[in-house]
Protein backbone atom coordinates (compact mmCIF):
# COMPACT_ATOMS: atom_id res chain seq x y z
CA UNK A 1 0.00 0.00 0.00
CA UNK A 2 1.41 3.52 -0.66
CA UNK A 3 -1.49 5.99 -0.06
CA UNK A 4 -0.34 9.14 1.05
CA UNK A 5 -2.23 11.39 3.55
CA UNK A 6 -1.62 15.14 4.57
CA UNK A 7 -3.53 16.33 7.32
CA UNK A 8 -3.07 20.18 8.19
CA UNK A 9 0.91 20.46 7.22
CA UNK A 10 2.10 23.04 8.11
CA UNK A 11 6.05 24.30 7.42
CA UNK A 12 7.75 27.54 9.15
CA UNK A 13 10.84 28.52 8.92
CA UNK A 14 12.71 30.43 11.63
CA UNK A 15 9.06 29.34 13.73
CA UNK A 16 7.99 32.40 12.21
CA UNK A 17 8.12 32.23 8.36
CA UNK A 18 4.98 30.30 6.76
CA UNK A 19 5.28 28.81 3.55
CA UNK A 20 3.29 25.89 3.90
CA UNK A 21 -0.30 26.64 4.88
CA UNK A 22 -2.18 23.34 6.45
CA UNK A 23 -2.33 20.72 3.63
CA UNK A 24 -4.66 18.58 3.59
CA UNK A 25 -4.40 16.00 0.36
CA UNK A 26 -5.27 12.63 -0.05
CA UNK A 27 -3.48 10.70 -2.84
CA UNK A 28 -4.37 7.23 -3.69
CA UNK A 29 -2.34 4.04 -4.18
CA UNK A 30 -1.20 3.75 -7.57
CA UNK A 31 -2.14 7.13 -9.01
CA UNK A 32 0.04 9.72 -10.73
CA UNK A 33 -0.27 13.18 -8.89
CA UNK A 34 1.47 16.76 -10.62
CA UNK A 35 2.03 19.43 -7.90
CA UNK A 36 2.52 22.36 -10.28
CA UNK A 37 2.42 26.06 -9.49
CA UNK A 38 4.61 29.29 -9.94
CA UNK A 39 8.50 28.99 -8.47
CA UNK A 40 8.20 29.97 -4.67
CA UNK A 41 4.67 28.52 -4.27
CA UNK A 42 6.06 25.63 -1.96
CA UNK A 43 5.16 22.69 -4.42
CA UNK A 44 8.72 21.15 -4.10
CA UNK A 45 9.06 22.45 -0.17
CA UNK A 46 6.17 20.10 0.46
CA UNK A 47 7.42 17.02 -1.67
CA UNK A 48 10.56 17.42 -0.19
CA UNK A 49 8.86 16.77 3.32
CA UNK A 50 7.20 13.69 1.92
CA UNK A 51 10.39 12.49 1.07
CA UNK A 52 12.13 13.39 4.74
CA UNK A 53 14.55 16.23 3.61
CA UNK A 54 12.67 18.82 5.52
CA UNK A 55 10.92 18.66 8.87
CA UNK A 56 7.46 18.69 9.33
CA UNK A 57 6.58 21.90 11.96
CA UNK A 58 3.27 20.37 12.14
CA UNK A 59 0.55 18.44 10.59
CA UNK A 60 0.40 14.42 10.18
CA UNK A 61 1.90 12.69 7.26
CA UNK A 62 0.69 9.78 6.99
CA UNK A 63 2.76 6.73 4.17
CA UNK A 64 0.54 3.36 3.56
CA UNK A 65 -1.59 4.24 7.24
CA UNK A 66 1.49 4.58 9.03
CA UNK A 67 2.35 7.93 10.40
CA UNK A 68 5.75 9.04 8.86
CA UNK A 69 6.74 12.42 10.45
CA UNK A 70 9.86 10.70 12.53
CA UNK A 71 10.64 8.09 10.33
CA UNK A 72 14.65 8.46 8.49
CA UNK A 73 13.84 9.33 4.40
CA UNK A 74 15.43 5.91 3.84
CA UNK A 75 12.66 4.11 5.94
CA UNK A 76 9.79 5.58 4.25
CA UNK A 77 9.94 3.05 1.04
CA UNK A 78 10.63 6.30 -1.03
CA UNK A 79 12.60 6.83 -4.30
CA UNK A 80 13.02 10.73 -5.37
CA UNK A 81 14.37 11.74 -8.80
CA UNK A 82 15.78 15.24 -9.07
CA UNK A 83 16.62 18.00 -11.33
CA UNK A 84 19.99 17.36 -11.63
CA UNK A 85 20.93 13.94 -12.49
CA UNK A 86 23.66 13.54 -9.99
CA UNK A 87 25.22 10.22 -11.41
CA UNK A 88 28.79 9.25 -9.64
CA UNK A 89 31.09 10.16 -12.98
CA UNK A 90 33.84 7.19 -12.42
CA UNK A 91 31.09 5.00 -12.62
CA UNK A 92 29.26 2.83 -15.20
CA UNK A 93 25.63 3.15 -15.80
CA UNK A 94 25.61 -0.21 -14.59
CA UNK A 95 27.19 0.65 -11.44
CA UNK A 96 25.25 3.94 -10.96
CA UNK A 97 22.13 2.34 -10.93
CA UNK A 98 23.24 -1.23 -9.01
CA UNK A 99 24.78 1.31 -6.16
CA UNK A 100 22.08 1.42 -3.88
CA UNK A 101 21.02 -1.96 -4.14
CA UNK A 102 25.23 -3.39 -3.16
CA UNK A 103 25.35 -0.57 -0.48
CA UNK A 104 22.60 -2.61 1.54
CA UNK A 105 24.75 -5.92 0.61
CA UNK A 106 21.96 -7.57 -2.22
CA UNK A 107 23.51 -10.77 -3.49
CA UNK A 108 25.17 -9.92 -7.07
CA UNK A 109 22.66 -11.74 -8.52
CA UNK A 110 19.58 -9.63 -7.38
CA UNK A 111 21.23 -6.64 -8.20
CA UNK A 112 22.24 -7.90 -11.83
CA UNK A 113 18.27 -8.89 -12.24
CA UNK A 114 17.07 -5.88 -11.20
CA UNK A 115 19.58 -3.36 -12.96
CA UNK A 116 18.73 -5.40 -16.13
CA UNK A 117 14.61 -5.01 -15.44
CA UNK A 118 14.99 -1.14 -15.00
CA UNK A 119 17.44 -1.13 -17.99
CA UNK A 120 15.05 -2.99 -19.78
CA UNK A 121 11.87 -0.86 -19.23
CA UNK A 122 13.90 2.22 -19.57
CA UNK A 123 15.88 1.04 -22.53
CA UNK A 124 19.00 1.65 -21.84
CA UNK A 125 20.55 -1.53 -21.96
CA UNK A 126 22.84 -0.50 -24.30
CA UNK A 127 23.84 1.80 -22.39
CA UNK A 128 24.94 0.00 -19.02
CA UNK A 129 28.75 -0.27 -19.73
CA UNK A 130 29.29 3.57 -20.51
CA UNK A 131 29.69 6.28 -18.18
CA UNK A 132 27.37 9.70 -17.71
CA UNK A 133 29.95 12.11 -19.73
CA UNK A 134 28.93 9.67 -22.71
CA UNK A 135 25.63 10.13 -22.24
CA UNK A 136 22.73 12.88 -23.48
CA UNK A 137 20.78 14.72 -21.10
CA UNK A 138 17.71 12.64 -21.91
CA UNK A 139 19.69 9.14 -21.69
CA UNK A 140 21.06 10.42 -18.14
CA UNK A 141 17.55 11.28 -16.77
CA UNK A 142 16.53 7.66 -17.62
CA UNK A 143 19.70 6.47 -15.53
CA UNK A 144 18.48 8.57 -12.41
CA UNK A 145 15.13 7.24 -12.81
CA UNK A 146 16.45 3.46 -13.14
CA UNK A 147 18.15 4.12 -10.06
CA UNK A 148 15.01 4.95 -8.56
CA UNK A 149 13.62 1.44 -9.85
CA UNK A 150 16.30 -0.86 -9.11
CA UNK A 151 15.04 -0.22 -4.90
CA UNK A 152 10.93 -0.97 -5.88
CA UNK A 153 10.01 1.70 -3.99
CA UNK A 154 6.57 2.81 -2.83
CA UNK A 155 6.14 5.72 -3.90
CA UNK A 156 8.32 7.63 -6.69
CA UNK A 157 8.54 11.71 -6.12
CA UNK A 158 10.28 13.72 -9.25
CA UNK A 159 11.34 17.21 -8.40
CA UNK A 160 10.95 18.84 -11.90
CA UNK A 161 12.95 16.13 -13.51
CA UNK A 162 13.11 17.36 -17.07
CA UNK A 163 13.97 21.48 -16.47
CA UNK A 164 17.93 20.71 -17.75
CA UNK A 165 16.29 18.85 -21.23
CA UNK A 166 15.38 20.53 -24.33
CA UNK A 167 12.15 20.97 -25.99
CA UNK A 168 12.31 17.91 -28.01
CA UNK A 169 13.58 15.66 -25.17
CA UNK A 170 10.78 17.21 -22.23
CA UNK A 171 8.51 15.55 -24.98
CA UNK A 172 10.08 12.29 -25.43
CA UNK A 173 10.72 12.07 -21.38
CA UNK A 174 7.01 12.80 -20.61
CA UNK A 175 5.96 9.90 -22.83
CA UNK A 176 8.25 7.64 -21.38
CA UNK A 177 7.64 8.67 -17.99
CA UNK A 178 3.86 8.13 -18.52
CA UNK A 179 5.10 4.49 -20.02
CA UNK A 180 6.70 3.87 -16.85
CA UNK A 181 3.94 4.53 -14.79
CA UNK A 182 1.43 2.39 -16.33
CA UNK A 183 3.56 -0.43 -16.55
CA UNK A 184 4.82 -0.26 -12.59
CA UNK A 185 1.14 1.28 -11.33
CA UNK A 186 3.15 2.64 -8.30
CA UNK A 187 2.26 5.84 -6.34
CA UNK A 188 4.12 8.55 -8.23
CA UNK A 189 4.11 12.26 -7.30
CA UNK A 190 5.92 14.91 -9.51
CA UNK A 191 6.54 18.41 -9.37
CA UNK A 192 6.88 20.96 -11.87
CA UNK A 193 6.35 24.63 -13.07
CA UNK A 194 5.35 23.53 -16.40
CA UNK A 195 1.41 23.72 -16.45
CA UNK A 196 2.19 21.83 -20.23
CA UNK A 197 4.29 18.39 -17.77
CA UNK A 198 1.21 18.86 -15.38
CA UNK A 199 -1.86 18.57 -17.88
CA UNK A 200 -0.09 15.41 -20.18
CA UNK A 201 0.85 13.50 -17.32
CA UNK A 202 -1.11 13.88 -14.21
CA UNK A 203 -4.34 11.86 -13.48
CA UNK A 204 -4.70 14.52 -10.54
CA UNK A 205 -3.06 17.99 -10.58
CA UNK A 206 -2.66 20.25 -7.54
CA UNK A 207 -2.62 23.53 -8.32
CA UNK A 208 -0.14 25.69 -5.70
CA UNK A 209 -0.09 29.23 -4.69
CA UNK A 210 1.77 30.92 -2.05
CA UNK A 211 2.04 28.09 -0.05
CA UNK A 212 -1.75 26.61 -0.76
CA UNK A 213 -3.56 24.67 -2.95
CA UNK A 214 -5.99 26.54 -5.08
CA UNK A 215 -7.69 23.30 -6.30
CA UNK A 216 -7.44 19.58 -7.33
CA UNK A 217 -9.03 17.85 -10.12
CA UNK A 218 -8.07 16.32 -13.21
CA UNK A 219 -6.40 17.80 -16.37
CA UNK A 220 -9.73 18.17 -17.98
CA UNK A 221 -11.94 19.13 -14.60
CA UNK A 222 -9.37 22.03 -14.28
CA UNK A 223 -8.78 23.40 -17.57
CA UNK A 224 -12.84 23.17 -18.48
CA UNK A 225 -13.93 24.22 -14.78
CA UNK A 226 -11.40 26.26 -13.02
CA UNK A 227 -12.27 27.13 -9.39
CA UNK A 228 -10.98 30.41 -9.43
CA UNK A 229 -8.59 33.54 -11.29
CA UNK A 230 -5.69 31.80 -10.55
CA UNK A 231 -5.96 28.69 -11.83
CA UNK A 232 -8.18 29.86 -15.08
CA UNK A 233 -4.95 31.72 -15.67
CA UNK A 234 -2.46 29.35 -14.78
CA UNK A 235 -3.18 26.33 -17.16
CA UNK A 236 -3.41 26.76 -20.82
CA UNK A 237 -1.50 28.55 -23.44
CA UNK A 238 -2.02 31.29 -24.31
CA UNK A 239 -3.54 31.70 -21.47
CA UNK A 240 -7.34 32.03 -20.73
CA UNK A 241 -8.81 35.08 -21.92
CA UNK A 242 -9.58 37.89 -19.32
CA UNK A 243 -12.20 40.66 -19.30
CA UNK A 244 -13.46 43.31 -16.89
CA UNK A 245 -16.81 43.63 -16.97
CA UNK A 246 -20.31 44.87 -15.46
CA UNK A 247 -23.68 42.41 -14.60
CA UNK A 248 -26.88 43.67 -15.93
CA UNK A 249 -29.10 40.99 -16.27
CA UNK A 250 -29.49 37.08 -14.60
CA UNK A 251 -31.95 34.25 -15.50
CA UNK A 252 -31.88 30.62 -13.81
CA UNK A 253 -29.21 29.43 -15.94
CA UNK A 254 -27.63 32.87 -17.46
CA UNK A 255 -25.59 36.51 -16.26
CA UNK A 256 -25.60 38.84 -19.09
CA UNK A 257 -22.81 41.33 -18.55
CA UNK A 258 -21.63 44.42 -20.26
CA UNK A 259 -17.97 44.63 -21.70
CA UNK A 260 -16.01 47.88 -21.64
CA UNK A 261 -16.53 49.02 -25.08
CA UNK A 262 -20.98 48.53 -24.79
CA UNK A 263 -21.44 44.88 -25.93
CA UNK A 264 -23.62 42.71 -23.92
CA UNK A 265 -22.28 39.12 -23.51
CA UNK A 266 -24.22 36.38 -22.13
CA UNK A 267 -22.72 33.22 -19.81
CA UNK A 268 -23.82 29.99 -18.71
CA UNK A 269 -23.62 30.78 -15.10
CA UNK A 270 -25.35 30.88 -11.59
CA UNK A 271 -26.49 34.60 -11.13
CA UNK A 272 -28.62 33.89 -7.75
CA UNK A 273 -25.72 36.05 -5.85
CA UNK A 274 -24.97 38.48 -8.46
CA UNK A 275 -26.53 41.87 -8.46
CA UNK A 276 -27.13 44.79 -10.92
CA UNK A 277 -23.88 46.66 -11.71
CA UNK A 278 -21.27 44.11 -9.73
CA UNK A 279 -17.82 43.96 -11.21
CA UNK A 280 -17.53 40.51 -12.74
CA UNK A 281 -14.73 39.12 -15.26
CA UNK A 282 -15.67 37.40 -18.08
CA UNK A 283 -13.09 34.41 -18.79
CA UNK A 284 -12.81 32.57 -22.24
CA UNK A 285 -9.96 30.84 -23.67
CA UNK A 286 -8.74 31.65 -27.14
CA UNK A 287 -9.96 28.12 -28.73
CA UNK A 288 -13.52 28.76 -27.89
CA UNK A 289 -13.47 32.53 -29.56
CA UNK A 290 -14.38 32.27 -33.19
CA UNK A 291 -15.18 33.75 -36.16
CA UNK A 292 -18.85 35.51 -36.33
CA UNK A 293 -20.76 33.86 -39.20
CA UNK A 294 -23.02 36.85 -39.56
CA UNK A 295 -26.59 37.63 -37.35
CA UNK A 296 -27.68 40.40 -35.45
CA UNK A 297 -25.68 42.64 -32.90
CA UNK A 298 -27.43 40.36 -29.90
CA UNK A 299 -25.68 37.34 -30.93
CA UNK A 300 -22.63 37.21 -28.27
CA UNK A 301 -20.52 39.11 -30.76
CA UNK A 302 -17.56 41.54 -30.13
CA UNK A 303 -16.32 44.12 -32.88
CA UNK A 304 -12.01 43.84 -32.31
CA UNK A 305 -8.98 45.20 -34.58
CA UNK A 306 -5.91 42.63 -35.09
CA UNK A 307 -2.88 43.83 -33.10
CA UNK A 308 -0.59 41.24 -34.33
CA UNK A 309 -0.71 37.25 -35.13
CA UNK A 310 1.42 34.50 -33.72
CA UNK A 311 1.57 31.80 -36.93
CA UNK A 312 2.04 28.35 -35.54
CA UNK A 313 1.93 26.28 -38.60
CA UNK A 314 -1.41 24.67 -37.82
CA UNK A 315 -2.89 27.32 -36.06
CA UNK A 316 -2.48 30.88 -35.66
CA UNK A 317 -2.58 32.95 -32.96
CA UNK A 318 -4.60 36.48 -33.76
CA UNK A 319 -4.34 38.93 -30.79
CA UNK A 320 -6.96 41.40 -31.45
CA UNK A 321 -7.92 44.92 -29.48
CA UNK A 322 -11.26 45.45 -28.57
CA UNK A 323 -12.79 48.69 -27.64
CA UNK A 324 -12.32 49.87 -24.37
CA UNK A 325 -10.35 46.90 -22.93
CA UNK A 326 -6.99 47.26 -21.78
CA UNK A 327 -5.80 43.68 -22.38
CA UNK A 328 -5.99 42.04 -26.21
CA UNK A 329 -8.24 38.92 -27.14
CA UNK A 330 -6.44 35.78 -28.09
CA UNK A 331 -8.08 34.03 -30.92
CA UNK A 332 -6.56 30.26 -31.75
CA UNK A 333 -7.68 29.88 -35.29
CA UNK A 334 -7.30 27.62 -38.16
CA UNK A 335 -4.12 29.08 -40.15
CA UNK A 336 -6.07 29.73 -43.08
CA UNK A 337 -8.23 31.81 -41.20
CA UNK A 338 -6.08 33.65 -39.58
CA UNK A 339 -3.12 35.03 -41.70
CA UNK A 340 -4.51 38.81 -40.96
CA UNK A 341 -3.00 42.08 -40.91
CA UNK A 342 -2.56 44.64 -38.14
CA UNK A 343 -5.53 46.43 -37.90
CA UNK A 344 -7.84 44.50 -39.75
CA UNK A 345 -11.24 44.61 -38.40
CA UNK A 346 -13.01 41.19 -37.30
CA UNK A 347 -16.13 40.27 -35.43
CA UNK A 348 -16.09 37.64 -32.81
CA UNK A 349 -18.39 35.52 -31.36
CA UNK A 350 -18.12 34.17 -27.69
CA UNK A 351 -20.18 31.31 -27.17
CA UNK A 352 -22.51 31.13 -23.74
CA UNK A 353 -21.33 27.47 -22.59
CA UNK A 354 -17.66 28.23 -23.02
CA UNK A 355 -17.54 31.64 -21.03
CA UNK A 356 -17.28 31.48 -17.59
CA UNK A 357 -17.89 34.32 -15.07
CA UNK A 358 -15.75 35.08 -11.91
CA UNK A 359 -16.72 37.50 -9.01
CA UNK A 360 -14.90 40.24 -7.37
CA UNK A 361 -13.32 37.91 -4.98
CA UNK A 362 -11.91 35.65 -7.99
CA UNK A 363 -13.87 32.86 -7.41
CA UNK A 364 -15.62 31.16 -10.16
CA UNK A 365 -19.74 31.05 -10.25
CA UNK A 366 -21.09 27.87 -10.50
CA UNK A 367 -21.43 26.94 -14.74
CA UNK A 368 -24.92 25.77 -16.14
CA UNK A 369 -26.49 24.87 -19.80
CA UNK A 370 -27.48 28.08 -20.29
CA UNK A 371 -30.67 30.07 -20.26
CA UNK A 372 -31.95 33.19 -21.66
CA UNK A 373 -30.86 36.30 -18.98
CA UNK A 374 -33.80 38.01 -17.71
CA UNK A 375 -33.32 41.75 -16.41
CA UNK A 376 -32.67 42.17 -13.14
CA UNK A 377 -35.60 42.36 -10.61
Amino acid sequence: MAHIALKNIVKLYDDKHPVIHGIDLDIRDGEFVVFVGPSGCGKSTLLRMIAGLEDITDGELHIGGQLANDVAPAERGLAMVFQSYALYPHMTVYENMAFALTLAGHKKAEVRAAVERAADILQITALLKRKPKDLSGGQRQRVAIGRAIVRKPKVFLFDEPLSNLDASLRVQMRVEISRLHQELKTTMIYVTHDQVEAMTLGERIVVFNGGRIEQVGSPHELYNNPGNLFVAGFLGAPKMNFIACVAVASGPGTVAVRLPGGAVIEAAAQGGTVAPGDQLTLGVRAEHVSLHDGGHAGDNAVDAAVSHVEYLGDVAIVYAAMPGATDMLAVKLPAEHGLRQPGDAMRLHLPPQHCLLFDAAGQALARTSGAPAQPFM
